[in-house]
């Protein structure tokens, strides 16, 4: 995960400034020394370190510290505030025109995801209500076009293409096919290359003569560190991109580009790309991001991203037969299902405030849910509704079905009892288990 490295160096400095009962001057500067080498260590740009750390060491040296916080956490939160302040302050949104369609320019160089990264952004704005249209300029790129149309098929949004046709033409046709079709925003997936050169950017710049884009996006590589700054400063001084977007956040990179990019283009980074999945895309939010690189979760993040995936109407059914004391395997595997679109279980956690240092180390086995989904599938759909019906010889022809032991069927079997126990009591107070349960909504 992007910036685990970072957070663990980071944990190590304060946890040395929490040991002292009081800080001078000298534990402030050594603490400090060390948070520059670990950001150095994660890719950031040198200069962006050293003003970083500079900074920080300002602040807390002259900082007189709050009655209700140790020495220790008074620096602590200043690195939380440089940290967001660092990464552009505040949420930067998607710009979108008074009189659509907004055009958005997708630009960036070949492998760094902008064919992917302009269907998932697509399919963020289809989710909340827009009407976006995918338009294929890219017509160098073998089978380009045709990932396109996968993708777009994919999210369900349309896929405006000419062939081979000059991209030029292809991005005005598209402009005129949007404003005649009712979409209120135009995505122009342009080519990239392996590298910058002038032929890209030329053909770049008539698309953008030619359209007039509300928003240029570059897509970046965050795996490729210092580089993908470097790539964001040689576009924008071309081209004049709007934003970034950061790719393969999920990845073993060392992060440096997401902290580095704001300070050294001026750009703000709008979107990250978390995952492979078309649905893996979070708006960048600076205050979340640093929150999770100081290891203080991110709820807010995960609670968006659990009404975004979530069938609301599926909950409500759930939450009835929770209520009526219905709970069966057929619930439980519908939970499954529902947890698992939020990602793997390690992430989930992680998220959550305080749980997330706890679980760093600890080797959590996603394959348990296949195991507990193997099982109730293995079960009639009477076993599943009824578990009680489930005698010694069920339950061995279950275990069979699923490469499990009687053993564990019987777990699983105890599990759903003890739920439902627990369902009981609380059904004893209805209005409360209601209210409990509409927080977590």
């Amino acid at each position: 995960m992007a910036f685990e490295g970072l957070s663990d160096r980071l944990e190590a400095a304060f946890k040395r400034l929490r040991s002292k009962g009081s800080l001078n001057e000298k534990d402030v500067r050594d603490a400090m020394r060390e948070v520059r080498m670990a950001l150095l260590e994660a890719d950031v740009n040198f200069k962006v370190a050293r003003d970083f750390t500079a900074q920080v060491t300002e602040r807390a040296i002259g900082a007189q510290v709050m009655e209700s916080l140790t020495p220790a956490q008074m620096v602590i939160k200043i690195v939380n505030e440089e940290l967001i302040t660092l990464m552009g302050g505040t949420r930067t949104r998607l710009t979108q025109s008074s009189r659509p369609p907004t055009v958005v320019m997708m630009c960036g160089l070949q492998g760094s995801g902008k064919t992917t990264h302009s269907a998932k952004i697509a399919l963020y704005l289809k989710n909340q209500g827009h009407r976006p249209l995918l338009a294929a300029c890219d017509i160098y790129r073998p089978a380009a076009i045709q990932q396109l149309q996968v993708v777009g098929g994919k999210i369900g949004v349309p896929v405006f293409e000419m062939g081979q046709t000059d991209p030029v033409t292809i991005a005005k046709e598209a402009l005129k096919f949007a404003h005649d079709n009712g979409h209120d925003y135009l995505f122009l997936d342009t080519a990239g290359r392996l590298h910058i050169d002038e032929t890209l950017m030329q053909e770049l710049k008539n698309i953008k003569s030619a359209v007039r884009p509300h928003e240029i996006l570059l897509v970046v590589d965050a795996m490729t560190g210092q580089d993908a700054v470097n790539v964001a400063g040689t576009f924008d001084e071309a081209l004049g991109i709007d934003g970034l977007v950061l790719t393969k956040l999920d990845s073993d990179t060392r992060g440096g580009a997401a902290l580095s990019a704001r300070a050294v283009t001026g750009k703000p980074i709008k979107f990250v790309g978390t995952g492979e999945k078309l649905g893996d895309l979070d708006v960048f939010h600076p205050e979340r991001m640093a929150s999770r690189i100081l290891g203080m979760g991110d709820m807010l993040s995960l609670i968006e991203k659990a009404e975004s995936v979530l069938d609301e109407k599926k909950a409500a059914e759930m939450e009835e037969r929770m209520l009526k004391n219905k709970f069966d395997f057929n619930d439980l595997l519908e939970q499954f299902k529902q947890i698992r679109k939020l990602g793997g279980m390690k992430d989930i956690l992680g998220m959550i405030p305080g749980v997330g240092k706890q679980i760093k180390d600890t080797d959590i086995d996603e394959r348990q849910f296949d195991k507990v989904q193997a099982i109730i599938l293995s079960m009639t759909p009477q076993e599943r509704a009824k578990p009680d019906v489930i005698n010694p010889s069920r339950k061995r022809r279950i275990a069979a079905g699923s490469g499990m032991q009687v053993e564990d069927v019987n777990r699983l079997l105890a599990q759903l009892k003890n739920m439902q126990k627990m369902m009981k009591q609380m059904n004893g107070n209805k209005r409360g288990m209601r209210d409990m349960m509409q927080q977590f909504r």
